[in-house]
C-alpha cells in the first residue's frame, strides 16, 4: 500500500511540475520578430561567418536589432542586400565589395633556401617548424587557404594561391586560414586592384637573399604617388582608403625595380553595374592579373 501511495504522489508531482514548466514556457518565451524568418529566407544560409556573426540566424536577428548593415552578407551580395532592405523597410547604402588579395608574389622558382619538408603538409604546421624556406614572411605554399575555401574559388599554382573572382564571395575564410597573414580583404574599387605582392619587412639587401621578387623598400612608389603609397618597416603599402581608381599606376609599376606590383581581379559580375555607377571608378590600368 505504501508503495502504491508513493507512486501516486510521484505521478501527481510529475504532472504538477510538467504543468508549471508549460506555463513558464509560455510566460517567459521571447517573441521572435516576424521579420527574422523573412530575412532568413532571403539569406543564402551558407553559415560561413563572413558577416561577423555566428551564422545566418544570428545575422538575421542582428539586422532586425539594427546591429548589422543590410549589405553585411558578402556571399549574398547586392541582391540579398536589396531583399533584406525591403523586409526592413529601409534603403540600402551601396558599398564596394571586399575581396581577398595575396601579399606575396613568389612562386616556387622565386623562393630561395627551400628545405626538404617531411612534416604534415599544411601551412599552419610548416609555419610552426619554420624551416621550409628562407623567407619567414612569404607564402608557404601548402594551400591551407585553398582547403578553407567553401566556394572552390582558390587553387595552388607553382607554390602560390590563385583566386577565381568569378566564384569568390569575400567570406574571408582564406584570410583566417593563412598563418603568415599574407591574405587581406580589400575594397575592389575597380575591376582590377593593384597590390603589393610582398610581406617581407627586412631591409632590401636581406630580402634579395631570400627571394627574387621581394620588395626592397626603395621608396620609388612613394616618391611618385605619395597620396596612396607609403613605406613602413622597409615595405611598400597601398592605402586603399585613399585609392580612388583614378590614379595612373602604369609609370609606378614600370619603375618598380622589384616587380612586386601586380593586379588582382575581377569581382563578381553582379557588382559591375554598381562599380560603373560610382564616380571613383576609372578604367582598368594595364598589368598582370592573378
Amino acid at each position: 500500500m505504501t508503495v502504491i501511495l508513493a507512486a501516486i504522489v510521484l505521478f501527481a508531482l510529475t504532472l504538477l511540475f510538467a504543468g508549471m514548466l508549460g506555463i513558464a514556457k509560455e510566460k517567459l518565451k521571447v517573441q521572435e520578430d516576424p521579420r527574422v524568418p523573412q530575412i532568413m529566407e532571403a539569406l543564402p544560409n551558407a553559415n560561413c561567418g563572413a558577416c561577423g556573426f555566428a551564422g545566418c540566424a544570428d545575422f538575421a536577428r542582428a539586422l532586425v536589432e539594427q546591429r548589422a548593415p543590410c549589405d553585411g552578407c558578402p556571399v549574398g551580395g547586392s541582391g540579398v542586400a536589396d531583399r533584406i532592405a525591403e523586409v526592413l523597410g529601409i534603403e540600402v547604402t551601396r558599398s564596394f565589395p571586399y575581396r581577398p588579395v595575396i601579399h606575396c608574389g613568389a612562386h616556387t622558382k622565386d623562393k630561395k633556401g627551400i628545405v626538404a619538408y617531411d612534416g604534415v603538409r599544411t601551412c599552419s604546421e610548416a609555419n610552426v617548424i619554420g624551416v621550409t624556406q628562407a623567407c619567414v614572411y612569404g607564402c608557404l605554399g601548402f594551400g591551407d587557404c585553398v582547403a578553407a575555401c567553401n566556394f572552390d574559388a582558390m587553387r595552388m599554382d607553382e607554390g602560390l594561391p590563385v583566386i577565381d573572382y568569378e566564384k569568390c564571395t569575400g567570406c574571408g575564410a582564406c584570410v583566417k586560414a593563412c598563418p603568415r597573414r599574407i591574405i587581406e580583404l580589400i575594397p575592389f574599387k575597380q575591376d582590377r586592384m593593384l597590390v603589393i605582392a610582398c610581406s617581407n619587412k627586412e631591409p632590401g639587401r636581406l630580402v634579395k637573399q631570400v627571394c627574387d621578387v621581394g620588395c626592397i623598400g626603395c621608396k620609388m612608389c612613394q616618391k611618385m604617388l605619395a597620396d596612396v603609397f607609403e613605406i613602413k618597416d622597409n615595405l611598400a603599402y597601398l592605402n586603399y582608403e585613399q585609392y580612388t581608381g583614378q590614379e595612373d599606376f602604369a609609370p609606378v609599376v614600370a619603375k618598380c625595380p622589384a616587380d612586386v606590383m601586380v593586379y588582382f581581379g575581377k569581382p563578381k559580375p553582379e557588382y559591375t553595374e554598381m562599380l560603373a555607377d560610382t564616380e571613383s571608378v576609372g578604367a582598368s590600368p594595364p598589368g598582370n592579373t592573378l
